[in-house]
Order: structure tokens, then sequence, then C-alpha cells
């Protein structure tokens, strides 16, 4: 075979159309379904947080820049972290920072981007293991809705 033919790898294709399904569902969700809030301070305070990422190892969140949460939310610190799927229940998890970057949006807006792994003993997060299995599966077997009047499935 000659130099100027490429081989396409439709698995690897189709690898990058899910995950990229998977970004975009998780955006909507995080950002019109899904409120994340951590605890702050030491009053107990709840503040909230926008969830990036998320997968079975862990997560990455932001908050809005600040030198006190540069400071608050150190690599090896324990972050509680509660996701509210009602206005009135949540399901606690607690990650542990990995690591910490200043971020700053498309609008200038600066932000302090954590990212940790979660502790997977606590029995809660059971659910948040089912929840990121839909978000995934939701990803690979999600289709467009075209109008049809029928389902179909590949």
């Amino acid at each position: 075979m000659s130099d100027d033919k490429k081989v396409v790898d439709f698995n690897e294709k189709r690898k990058q159309s899910i995950e990229q399904k998977r970004r975009t569902f998780e955006r909507v969700v995080f950002q019109e379904f899904l409120g994340v809030y951590t605890v702050v301070d030491d009053q107990g305070s709840n503040f909230p947080i926008k969830l990036v990422d998320i997968s079975k190892d862990g997560c990455q969140f932001q908050l809005p820049f600040s030198l006190k949460a540069k400071n608050q939310f150190k690599s090896g610190t324990e972050v509680t972290l509660k996701l509210y799927f009602t206005k009135g229940s949540y399901v606690p998890a607690v990650v542990t920072v990995r690591h910490a970057s200043e971020y700053i949006d498309k609008d200038g807006d600066a932000w302090l981007r954590l990212g940790g792994e979660f502790d997977t003993s606590l029995p809660s997060f059971k659910a948040i293991s089912h929840f990121i299995d839909f978000i995934y599966q939701y990803a690979e077997f999600s289709c467009l809705d075209k109008g049809e009047s029928k389902v179909f499935f590949l």
C-alpha cells in the first residue's frame, strides 16, 4: 500500500464519536439537571460548584477562583460533594483532591479547577457508579431525534 493512502479505523472513529456525545450529554446534565455543592467553611456553608467531568475513577469540578479557595483545596484534601437530583435530596460523595489549577473560561471568568478521586468505599458510591454507567451508556446508545415514528435498534 502506498504512503499517500490512509486506512480509516472505524472503531477508533466510533469511540471518538461516543466520547464527544458523552461530553455533550454531561454538560447538559451538569448545567440543567444536577446541582452540586460542597462545604467550604467551618460553619458548614454549602457552596455551589460546577461539575466538569465524571468517571468511575473521579471527577473534575470548578469553583470561582479565590486565594482562600486555592489554599483550602490543596492536593490530598478530602472534599465532600453533595449531588442534588431534587431540591430536597442529594447523594453524598467524598473526593480526594489530586490536582488543582487556575482556569479562565471564554467569558474571562477565573475558576479554580480541581480533579480528584472518589472514595469508592462509601455506600453512596454505588448510586454514583450507576449514574456514571448511565451517562456512558446513554452516549453509546442514544440517537438523534429526526422525527421518525418508529424506534430502530442497531
